[in-house]
């Protein structure tokens, strides 16, 4: 039997549109309470056992026994040798990534990442110190998944923000280590990695372990044991975010070619089964072009049977009265990336508040995004682009405020403060304002 994929088609003139819009959208981000049961009970061995833990759950989830931690580190002799035993176009297209990739975070740096102050009139100096993290690790997938990109995306924002060692785990099943994985960190400048994945690496990481050192922070993808054990230790230690399934939105005002759309839902919903793909457009008639290529190009997909069941369960096609309606849609659902496919795509961005990443023009396919634009591909997924943000250098910083009061600046803040002080009831900060005054 062939394989067809049907996404709901609506149209915001529909009667009961809110509705069936809603539940095309709607996604549980709850664990299972035996995932978190399980999670819960790796980590605190993890806690208590350090190396002797993580060797354990090594063995018995990725049939990768070991009889210590150190056996499980991947060299820079070993990095190195996987990126240069990669082919010749492989490498060089690793190193165009990372190239556009640093380029677009030296950028970023420059922008919002370089500390400042300034003097008011009575001569105080007020400020703001920005510095690097310590110490970082990054989660890599592994198994089924190997993903190169994600070690250029979290390791090199690390690198340009100036953290000093950035540790990578990564799980090699039955140790099968993906050479472009590998090869990846070489050219990302990872400084540690080690062979372990799931809830015992991020264990190891958060708490730190006799072989594994403690970081500062966690970034980067990872299953359902993943993302709750960075739930658990968030507090412990900084995360990134917590990552529902991937999401695409097409703006289409009808000028792009209906092939190129198709095929820009395809690249998301070949992710998981889970991975939603919805496309706005005012023209009925395109819409029925688009579903006319997913018909025709689907066969052609060696993930044919995951585009399809993604498609089916949590795609969509909403005939719209406008672009601009289209653009008010969006806002709502706040993406994680947001195609404009349209041949005067800024028209339209000026409209869009919310998403991830935005790209303009029918030649900006969101997979150029994934790999080599420069932007980060780390985005908030599940509508959390409404008040987050892609993982940038700024995510490998904190921030001190710097603060001198000058001996004229206190007569002024002191009475000031001495007066919020005492109605506050906290007569010490009060004194201590009011002793500095002449």
């Amino acid at each position: 039997m062939s394989l067809c994929a049907r996404p709901l088609r609506l149209a915001t003139t529909d009667t009961g549109f809110d509705a069936a819009f809603q539940a095309r959208l709607s996604w549980s981000a709850d664990t299972d309470a035996q995932v978190e049961e399980r999670v819960a009970e790796i980590l605190a061995a993890v806690r208590q056992s350090g190396d002797a833990a993580v060797l354990e759950y090594t063995a018995r989830f990725d049939h990768l026994p070991a009889h210590t931690l150190g056996e499980l580190e991947l060299t820079q002799a070993e990095l190195k040798a996987a990126f240069e035993g990669l082919p010749a176009d492989q490498r060089s297209a690793l190193e165009q990534a990372a190239a556009r990739v640093r380029s677009y975070h030296e950028a970023q740096k420059k922008a919002s990442g370089e500390s400042w102050s300034y003097r008011d009139a009575d001569g105080t100096l007020l400020g703001q110190k920005v510095t690097p993290l310590d110490r970082v690790g990054i989660y890599v997938p592994g198994g089924k998944a190997a993903y190169p990109s994600s070690v250029l995306m979290n390791a090199i924002p690390a690198h340009v923000a100036g953290v000093g060692e950035i540790i990578m785990v990564v799980p090699t099943p039955r140790g099968e280590k993906n050479p472009l994985v590998l090869a990846a960190a070489y050219v990302a400048g990872v400084t540690r990695a080690f062979q372990i994945g799931g809830a015992q690496a991020v264990g190891a990481l958060a708490y730190g372990t006799a072989t594994v050192p403690r970081v500062d922070k966690i970034t980067g993808p990872g299953n359902a044991y993943v993302a709750a054990a960075k739930r658990r230790v968030f507090g412990q230690v900084g995360i990134d975010m917590i990552a529902g399934p991937s999401e695409i939105l097409v703006l289409a005002d009808g000028s792009t070619p209906a092939a190129w759309v198709a095929m820009d839902l395809f690249s998301q919903a070949e992710h998981d089964e889970l991975a939603q793909s919805i496309l706005l457009c005012p023209d009925a008639a395109y819409i029925d072009r688009v579903q006319a290529e997913i018909d025709r190009l689907l066969p052609q997909m060696p993930r044919a049977e995951i585009i399809a069941k993604s498609l089916t369960g949590r795609g969509a096609l909403i005939h719209t009265r406008s672009m601009d309606e289209a653009c008010a849609i969006s806002n709502r659902i706040a993406p994680e990336h947001l195609e404009i496919a349209s041949n005067e795509p800024h028209r339209w961005e000026p409209l869009l508040k919310h998403a991830g990443a935005i790209f303009l023009g029918g030649f900006t396919s969101e997979s150029l995004g994934d790999y080599c634009a420069g932007p980060n591909h780390v985005l908030p997924t599940s509508s959390t682009a409404r008040f987050s943000s892609p993982l940038g250098v700024y995510d490998f910083q904190k921030r001190s405020s710097l603060i001198e009061v000058s001996e004229q600046g206190a007569q002024v803040l002191g009475k000031i403060a001495s007066v919020l002080a005492h109605g506050e009831g906290l007569q010490a900060h009060a004194r201590a304002a009011e002793m500095r005054l002449k």
